[in-house]
């Protein structure tokens, strides 16, 4: 690996031991995937890991180092949910116990995170890109991320350039304020090795046609043609929405850190078909093929017809149209009476706190028994003692990640209102 004047000094360690431990740190990561080189970050730091758990001493110990050396982030950095929230969530005794022995060092992490440079205490959110929150990179920004739903969101729908990140190498390179030069940060690797063909005859579920893609391809990059003729050409909130659910489900269900849709997306609007490689390969997803993926859907239920003792709506977090979306269709469907089950939209503070100041809609949504809560679900559902729950979900990612059963929202609607 080639390195500047300052790097080398700093690899000799003449800034130090610590700042010669996170170089090395960062160099060894890169030329383990061949990075020739390391270039300045440019946007703001995201993190995955906002979870105060026992089992990552290791972690909490490095980050003490740093912080006892007076280092920050480059620049101030939002994170990923926090995992517990009694206030809006229904939690037995035994599973608020659980839940504090799981997460014991919850209140060490914030600490932590405050001290290294977080944007504020409500910077907590996998949809940290979203206005309410504020953490939005530019197109072509180089970043170090990690969250698998935030990194293919911003390199798909913002076009900003980060590789998928682990929790550790993320801080090491916000620290450093550089970033190995490989994957998504180049141009060759941000090509397409898979053209997804949609031959179907509906806008189809975000969260499946996300699944087919990511299960198909892994890792790769996917040019998708025919679904800008569905959802349209322009990235309205709506469509971005759509983007995000979908692209969470390409990361969770495969590897997915980058996709193009063609006529819609940055880069696809810019280069088009030239982003395939030569040898790209063909994916064609019908009605049929869609259905396929449902269907193999396993269902980890104890007792498979159990009734459902809770939903969980925004894994990734929710947008505020898209709490409006269930706080209209709920009111519909249910006409201000009680759900009979546990409703939890789980959104970033910000957005929250944006759609509590609607009072009519907040109150008509709280009026039905349903929570807006700003955890991560699938922490919920770490907790063994949660994960024995017949949970439903309209989240390919929590599906994915845990024993939740995956509906669409239409279906979660009719479960909802046939239950007794």
């Amino acid at each position: 690996m080639i390195l500047e004047k300052d790097e080398l000094e700093m690899l000799e360690g003449k800034k130090g031991p610590l700042w010669q431990k996170i170089i090395k740190s960062v160099v060894m990561y890169g030329k383990a995937f061949g990075a020739e080189r390391l270039v300045p970050l440019d946007g703001a730091p995201h993190f995955v890991t906002s979870f105060g758990a026992s089992m990552i001493t290791p972690y909490f110990d490095i980050l003490d180092k740093i912080i006892q050396s007076g280092i920050k982030t480059f620049k101030p950095f939002t994170v990923d949910p926090r995992p517990f929230d009694p206030e809006n969530v229904n939690y037995s005794f035994l599973e608020r116990i659980l839940f504090k022995f799981i997460y014991g060092k919850q209140e060490k992490c914030e600490d932590q995170l405050k001290k290294l440079g977080l944007l504020n205490d409500k910077a907590f959110s996998c949809t940290c890109y979203l206005d309410e929150v504020g953490n939005i990179p530019q197109k072509g920004q180089y970043l170090a991320w990690s969250e698998s739903s935030a990194v293919v969101y911003a390199n798909s729908v913002i076009g900003a350039r980060t590789n998928r990140n682990s929790a550790g190498i993320d801080v090491l390179c916000n620290v450093l304020g550089k970033a190995p030069y490989f994957g998504f940060l180049t141009d060759e690797g941000r090509k397409a090795s898979w053209l997804i063909e949609l031959k179907v005859s509906n806008v189809p579920n975000p969260q499946l046609l996300g699944s087919a893609i990511g299960l198909k391809v892994m890792e790769d990059v996917p040019y998708i043609v025919g679904l800008s003729e569905l959802i349209g050409d322009q990235l309205t909130d709506e469509v971005k929405d759509y983007l995000k659910d979908m692209g969470a489900a390409t990361a969770s269900n495969g590897a997915v850190g980058l996709y193009h849709v063609e006529g819609l997306t940055p880069e696809a609007m810019e280069y088009g078909r030239s982003l395939l490689k030569e040898d790209y390969k063909v994916y064609v997803i019908d009605d049929q093929e869609l259905q396929r993926i449902y269907d193999s859907y396993p269902v980890l239920w104890k007792d498979k017809e159990a009734k459902p003792a809770a939903c969980f709506i925004g894994c990734p977090h929710a947008s505020l149209n898209q709490i409006y979306w269930w706080c209209q269709n709920l009111s519909a469907r249910f006409n201000g009476q009680k759900l009979h089950i546990p409703v939890y939209i789980c959104a970033a503070p910000g957005v929250i706190d944006a759609f509590k100041k609607d009072a009519k809609a907040f109150e008509a949504l709280n009026g039905m028994g349903a929570r807006l809560t700003s955890i991560c679900p699938l922490m919920y559902m770490n907790n063994p003692l949660c994960a024995k729950k017949p949970i439903i979900t309209n989240s390919n990612k929590l599906r994915t990640y845990s024993t939740a059963r995956f509906y669409t929202d239409q279906e979660i609607l009719d479960i909802l209102s046939k239950m007794e």
